[in-house]
């Protein structure tokens, strides 16, 4: 006799919490910490965060972890403050310093070099990072240590200016960056250039993809939204040192981005009722309308301005590749 699937465990609430994670957090903590207080069935994340980095952890809840490669994707930005003077082995201020110097660079030499750091760029990924290296963590190695070698790589800095500068030892910059950038790799390289060596002190992700800093949420506020939603215990519960459990998830809930906001550089399919339930089967929709393209290698289909697919258009129909059948 065939054995039946078990029932996942948890809640089928699909969209995004924009966490604003806070320094010493290390960012599996943060997608447990939310998994749990949404109750969700599943959830993952969009780019890793260093624990000693604040700032934007955009995590996804349920059918949403289907569009985490289309925000990881994404442009980012970071805001981060270098001093100068010393090189760390970590390129920031967890790891002993290797090199030292008395020089401080005058602002008009930092912006004499900042050309050199945009555009496409290559860069050497710091040793103490979660590159992968025949299988091993690159900060595994380095802290079991091993020497770490990591090839040079290209990325892509479409933005770095020097945006405070209160003293010599310190400057603070934002960068907007592709995908796998390091701004650490850039603090390091700046300070070699300079001849004067620096590392990051603070660092804070303010964007990620389509998400800005207006959608970010502190763990304070889910609290508070959290606590809203908890029972009311009875006197002998309490009394006995039982702790409420969140039954009323609204609060929460409002926090919550609807999966398609991940999307936003997408083309959108909007569906009738009848058109989406045929996606949501796997099926083709013609697409009807003057503006509706012919081709489009990729776009998403929504019905009532909720996600329903994710798919590509072809000869005018729209065809499903991943589908979402939970909330969003």
């Amino acid at each position: 006799m065939a054995r039946r699937g078990k029932k996942p465990k948890g809640r089928p609430i699909s969209g995004w919490v924009i966490f604003d994670k806070p320094k010493g957090m290390g960012s599996t903590e943060a997608v447990s910490k939310i998994k749990w207080l949404y109750f969700a069935q599943k959830a993952g994340h969009a780019g890793t965060l260093d624990p000693l980095a604040s700032g934007m952890l955009p995590i996804a809840l349920g059918d949403a972890t289907k569009t985490v490669p289309f925000v990881m994707d994404g442009q980012k930005t970071y805001r981060f403050t270098v001093s100068w003077g010393a090189e760390t082995t970590t390129d920031d201020t967890e790891g002993p310093v290797t090199n030292a110097s008395d020089r401080r660079p005058a602002r008009a030499d930092i912006e004499a070099l900042l050309p050199n750091y945009t555009g496409e760029i290559s860069q050497v990924p710091p040793a103490f990072s979660a590159i992968k290296i025949e299988g091993e963590r690159a900060y595994d190695l380095a802290r079991a240590g091993e020497t770490v070698e990591i090839a040079a790589r290209t990325v892509t800095v479409h933005r770095l200016a020097i945006v405070d500068m209160p003293d010599a030892s310190t400057t603070t910059f934002e960068a907007e960056c592709g995908k796998g950038t390091y701004v650490r790799a850039i603090a390091r390289d700046l300070g070699r250039d300079l001849g004067c060596f620096g590392h990051i002190t603070e660092l804070r992700r303010v964007r990620v993809g389509s998400f800005d800093e207006d959608d970010m949420v502190t763990l304070d506020e889910l609290m508070d939204a959290a606590e809203e939603g908890l029972e009311e215990l009875t006197p002998e519960a309490a009394e006995s040192g039982a702790r409420p459990r969140i039954t009323d998830f609204t609060a929460l809930d409002e926090i919550v981005l609807d999966a398609a906001t991940a999307l936003s550089d997408l083309y959108e399919v909007a569906l009738t009722d009848d058109q989406a339930g045929r996606v949501l089967s796997g099926n083709p929709v013609l697409l009807r309308g003057r503006d509706a393209p012919a081709f489009c290698d990729e776009a998403y289909a929504t019905g009532h301005g909720r996600l329903v697919a994710i798919g590509s258009i072809d000869q005018g129909s729209f065809h499903p590749k991943r589908v979402f059948g939970g909330r969003g």
